[in-house]
């Protein structure tokens, strides 16, 4: 059963438009979400799922400072766990209502065939583009300076696709699904994703010298899609070089689109060349 939290509103119910006395936004000011902007201001309801391990310290954290911001939303929390077999229903059609999740991390046992509540949730609500921004923070030492990396990650397919099956006992066949429909649909999120934010360059990060027929589709796609935004640079990177370039020369790197698989690592990578998975953001939509 979900649990309201509503913070003190303090003069939040009208927000003004840019005018000749109100600054207007700078079009260079990084967007990391890629969200909609709030409208009116008006209390907005937010699904929040604090999840396993460090999960509820970093929620309790975000909560803290909205309550303290005195933004306009209040959560609905719901106690979900990695180790239940599903996403509860009213989980998903809170979800569905409210447009907007925080979830802290949920475990997935190892093995046993349990299936990830986060790949569930991700199928579920085709959530088919995970975007991680990896950066310097202001008193956060790091080897690297002038890492802006954003690794946008196709979601829904791949080798997550879950399709896995036992030919014979001691030999189990897991299959990679790679579409058009899904490498278009992601290729198209990150180039209109750089366009908006006056990104310069989009990497596809690929192992087509080896899967020539799944990661070939991918960067096909990819390729089609890139010629329809000539002012952004695009170019081509297999993932085996793009881990060694990550830890040598980060800052090369701007928005990044990957697979399914190769985007689980790349982000990891990059995040902890910058800090640290539990201090860089990130939205799944």
């Amino acid at each position: 059963m979900a649990r309201r939290t509503l913070p003190i509103l303090k003069n939040l119910t009208h927000r003004p438009t840019p005018g000749p006395f109100l600054p207007k936004p700078d079009p260079n000011t990084r967007s990391v979400t890629y969200m909609p902007r709030p409208g009116d201001g008006a209390p907005r309801p937010v699904t929040l799922i604090p999840g396993d391990g460090i999960g509820p310290l970093v929620t309790n954290a975000v909560e803290q400072v909205m309550e303290a911001m005195h933004a306009p939303v209040y959560f609905e929390r719901y106690d979900v766990h990695g180790d239940l077999k599903r996403v509860p229903t009213e989980v998903i059609e809170s979800i569905r209502k409210n447009k907007v999740c925080l979830k802290g991390g949920l475990k997935t046992p190892v093995g046993g065939g349990v299936s990830s509540l986060n790949v569930q949730l991700r199928k579920e609500l085709d959530l088919y583009a995970s975007l991680v921004n990896c950066f310097n923070l202001p008193g956060l030492p790091t080897r690297h300076e002038n890492v802006d990396i954003v690794v946008i990650r196709e979601n829904t397919e791949g080798e997550y696709s879950g399709l896995e099956h036992e030919v014979v006992p001691g030999v189990v066949e897991s299959l990679k699904v790679i579409t058009k429909f899904c490498s278009e649909r992601i290729a198209k999120y990150a180039f209109e994703y750089a366009y908006l934010n006056n990104r310069k360059k989009v990497t596809a990060v690929h192992k087509a010298n080896i899967m020539k027929l799944a990661d070939g589709l991918f960067l096909e796609s990819c390729r089609e899609i890139a010629t329809k935004y000539p002012s952004i640079k695009y170019n081509e990177i297999i993932v085996d070089n793009c881990c060694m370039q990550l830890v040598s020369k980060p800052e090369q790197f701007d928005v990044m689109v990957t697979p399914n698989l190769y985007g689980n690592l790349v982000a990891n990578t990059a995040a902890g060349i910058a800090g640290g998975t539990g201090v860089m953001p990130g939205v799944v939509r």
